[in-house]
């Protein structure tokens, strides 16, 4: 099979014969979607647009959790010729407006009544003609239902729907997807049917998969990483359970049982501070034992080998096997994307007997750059690059790529457009090197490198991502730039934090009080300490500030694909990081007997 459009994709799918392309829970069920049902509503909603007057060229938002009839609106609007723009579901009103006024969208999909309000005031500032709700909700009478025109029984193709679809060419817009921004304004990045087709097209080369397979969507398709794996997993004949809310995401495991999970490092982070919570006593004496029969064993995981020894097999049945079955007991592979995952968290899987693929790539690159696979697979790389994209590196270490599934640009934006190329090739702003056999690794983000006042570079990433792995630590954010010497916050795991105060007698009220206590400022002192160890003389951290609040979207410290906004951190806890560096100065001052300025 061969796909220029991602048209091609619907098309391929709705053709077969499938009786399960989607699994969707209503009252405790997971209910089926067929090949012929997708079909009829698509092209029920394909119609519905063209009766307002949509058109090739059209921007559409689709502001919504994952669900089937996302799905729905996404591929009735690419038949169309038009424009899909999502929105996160965790946006607020103000970041909406953005989105509708900068990509002058004309039609609106929102999945409950709570977006339907959060968008419905907005509807004068910008160009929207229609809203349409995807729930039941008849309360709304200034709303259009979504169930009032999707049908189930249309029959057979639409000469004229396929005519549209089929004309559209592998240059034409396919989605406008605004970038979360870690830094600065959100820049709408623009991807052709073409770009993300063609890594769809190899995404999945050198992974066995089949109609027997099964995945849950539950990471947000308004991100790149999301919406390209559900392409490449239905266009493989794969079957895709929609997880609207991730909090259910470890029952609706336990109920479908995938066989392919797709995740983002906190996913897997979490999974192993669940299990390593759970061991204490006897089960704790257990799991050690299992982990170093798993470590002596790990060479054999990585080369996707089930190991014979009666120990390993022992280990597996006692210990390893218990933690598959939270994750569905029937999952054969693993892919983790959308940021780095620490080194220390992956061999712990490996461990247990679980090889994670970790691949790495941009929205502006349709995502996927390079991704490990069961042939080729070297744990601390992010694998080898696809067939379709070319990749070097720069001089100062930043990893350049060219190929079809380069974006066309950004939205509106032609000097940001042109400064992100250089002689033809994309700089992703991520520092990286390839080794001799062609795996390639990320060092870190190049904005994110932290100069201290000496003048010494230092990456965060792989600091940050081995404090994560102690279960005691949530989030970790590297602290110095510009400043004499580096330093570091940490919000803990407050599960297992609080665990441990009541155990060692440590009283709080609150968490504010909790993290100021002396013991708690030892404890994490201490975990500093021990990674201070492995890292070079300008590496080690010399402060720690623990603070007492979670980490969130809402408080713009995550972006919502969940990565670490660095400067929004900053700004929001200068005080208290201004503090920490001013009682190191005066702290010095005093030991060396001179005043301080």
């Amino acid at each position: 099979m061969s796909i220029r459009t991602l048209n091609d994709v619907f098309f391929t799918v709705v053709d077969r014969d499938n009786p399960h392309v989607m699994l969707t829970r209503e009252n405790e069920t997971w209910n089926p979607i067929s090949s012929t049902r997708l079909r009829s509503r698509v092209y029920s909603t394909a119609q519905q647009l063209q009766s307002w007057g949509i058109a090739k060229g059209d921007r559409i938002v689709i502001l919504s959790e994952n669900r089937p009839e996302w799905a729905v609106a996404d591929y009735a609007t690419l038949l169309l010729g038009a424009v899909v723009v999502p929105i996160y579901a965790t946006q607020t009103a103000d970041q909406v407006l953005y989105v509708l006024q900068n990509s002058q969208a004309r039609v609106a999909f929102v999945s409950t009544r709570q977006q339907y309000e959060k968008l419905a005031p907005l509807r004068e500032q910008s160009s929207l003609e229609y809203v349409v709700v995807m729930d039941d909700a008849p309360e709304l009478a200034s709303a259009i239902h979504m169930r009032s025109f999707l049908r189930d029984d249309h029959a057979g193709s639409d000469a004229e729907l396929d005519a549209i679809g089929s004309a559209v060419e592998p240059d034409d817009l396919a989605t406008l997807i605004y970038t979360s921004g870690t830094t600065g304004t959100p820049k709408g990045v623009m991807l052709t049917h073409g770009n993300i087709a063609s890594n769809v097209s190899v995404s999945l080369d050198m992974v066995e998969v089949g109609k027997d397979d099964l995945s849950i969507s539950y990471l947000p398709l308004s991100h790149i990483t999301a919406r390209h794996v559900d392409y490449a997993l239905v266009y493989h004949h794969i079957t895709i359970a929609y997880c609207p809310n991730i909090d259910d995401l470890a029952r609706a495991m336990r109920e479908v049982k995938p066989t392919i999970i797709v995740a983002v490092p906190r996913v897997y982070e979490k999974v192993y501070n669940s299990v390593q919570h759970k061991m204490h006593g006897v089960k704790g004496a257990l799991f050690k034992w299992a982990l170093s029969v798993g470590a002596a064993n790990r060479e054999a995981i990585l080369r996707g080998e089930t190991p014979t020894a009666f120990s390993w097999r022992l280990a597996n049945k006692l210990v390893f096997s218990k933690v598959r079955e939270g994750l569905g007991g029937r999952a054969r592979v693993f892919v983790s994307g959308g940021a780095p995952l620490g080194r220390e968290i992956a061999t712990w899987y490996a461990d247990i007997g679980i090889r994670i693929h970790e691949g790495y790539g941009l929205t502006e690159t349709s995502p996927v750059i390079a991704l490990n696979n069961p042939i080729y697979h070297r744990l601390g790389a992010v694998g080898k690059p696809l067939s379709n994209v070319e990749v070097r590196i720069a001089a100062d270490g930043e990893i350049l790529v060219k190929g079809p599934s380069i974006f066309k640009g950004y939205w509106n934006m032609p000097e940001e457009t042109a400064s992100a190329f250089e002689d033809g090739w994309f700089k992703t702003g991520d520092v990286g090197a390839i080794d001799a056999d062609g795996y390639l690794s990320i060092t870190d983000r190049k904005k994110d490198l932290i100069k201290t006042s000496g003048g010494k570079f230092i990456a965060p990433q792989p600091i940050e991502n081995s404090l994560k792995a102690n279960m005691l630590v949530g989030e970790a954010a590297l602290l110095g730039d510009k400043r004499k010497f580096p330093a570091v916050l940490i919000v803990p795991n407050f599960q297992e934090l609080e665990d441990w105060a009541q155990h060692h007698g440590v009283k709080f009220s609150s968490r504010k009080e909790l993290v100021k206590s002396p013991h708690v400022q030892a404890l994490y002192e201490g975990i500093v300490e021990e990674l201070n160890r492995n890292l070079a003389q300008y590496e080690k951290l010399k402060k720690v500030l623990v603070i007492p609040e979670e980490l969130s979207i809402a408080d713009g410290t995550l972006t919502p694909s969940m990565k670490l906004r660095r400067r929004h951190l900053e700004a929001r806890y200068k005080k208290e990081i201004d503090g920490l560096y001013a009682d190191a100065t005066a702290a010095r001052a005093r030991a060396t007997g001179h005043a301080v300025n």
